[in-house]
């Protein structure tokens, strides 16, 4: 509360100024206690030199701890807050950028996948076909051989060992061919030799100082056909002497489990 002094030039002055200064204190106190401070209506724009700024007052709020477990300790700092920024979600700033470098990448692995994949079948491929035209290369040499060999046996016969002749000739055939060789020779050729003691000797023709004169029209792996020029010799009671047919045979040979056999012939 401010100190009042006063200088009375009268009595009837003083006291009334006494009066109203006690009032203002009053009223000033009662605002504080209140927890408002209002200038004071009694006191001019201009403070009389010597008299201290009067203090802000204000209401005082007490906050009493919890009763059970009191103040809980501020929570650490979770690992995730010293980590590295979260990458960016689409939408915002470098976004774009870091989607369109990740889809350059992927076409870019898609890409060598589709490369890589591609040249595993062409070599995959070319493997197989150089492995093909090497096998078949050696059937060529084979059945020709096998061809120049079972022509003689196959296309000859005599009419004085006909079971002989006609087994021989079937051990070198095989399939669908060896079952009608069989038919014929039992229903036709055999009885046809015995009566008129049939002889036929067959050769595969072969030019002086030449090889014999067979060719491999077409091979694979495992089949092959073989032109060949036979010249059969026949002898029988039909006919006087003997007389030679000079005939060009279309052999197919197979390979089996046996080796290269005979499964078709075709006289041309």
């Amino acid at each position: 509360m401010a100190k009042t002094t006063t200088r009375s030039r009268g009595s009837g002055s003083g006291s009334g100024t006494r009066h109203t200064m006690t009032a203002a204190a009053r009223a000033a106190a009662k605002r504080a206690e209140r927890g408002h401070l209002e200038p004071d209506p009694a006191s001019t724009d201009e403070e009389a030199p010597g008299r201290p700024e009067a203090p802000t007052a204000g209401r005082t709020v007490l906050i009493e701890a919890p009763d059970e477990h009191g103040w809980d300790d501020p929570p650490e700092p979770s690992p995730e807050c010293f980590e590295e920024d979260p990458p960016q979600e689409e939408g915002e700033p470098g976004s774009d950028t870091a989607t369109r470098h990740g889809r350059r990448r992927l076409l870019l692995t898609a890409a060598l996948c589709v490369l890589l994949l591609a040249g595993l079948v062409a070599a995959t491929v070319l493997g197989w076909r150089y492995r093909e035209g090497v096998r078949a290369e050696q059937a060529r040499g084979q059945a020709l051989a096998a061809a120049r060999q079972a022509a003689p046996v196959v296309l000859s016969y005599d009419y004085r060992h006909l079971d002989r002749d006609f087994a021989a000739a079937r051990a070198r055939l095989t399939g669908h061919f060896r079952d009608e060789y069989r038919k014929t020779t039992t229903t036709v050729v055999g009885p046809t030799a015995r009566k008129y003691h049939g002889v036929v000797k067959a050769t595969v023709a072969q030019p002086t100082g030449g090889s014999p004169a067979a060719s491999v029209i077409s091979a694979s792996a495992d089949r092959a056909v073989v032109l060949l020029f036979v010249n059969q010799v026949t002898t029988s009671t039909q006919v006087s002497g003997s007389r030679v047919d000079l005939n060009r045979v279309r052999m197919t040979v197979a390979l089996t489990s046996d080796g290269w056999r005979v499964s078709g012939v075709d006289a041309l």
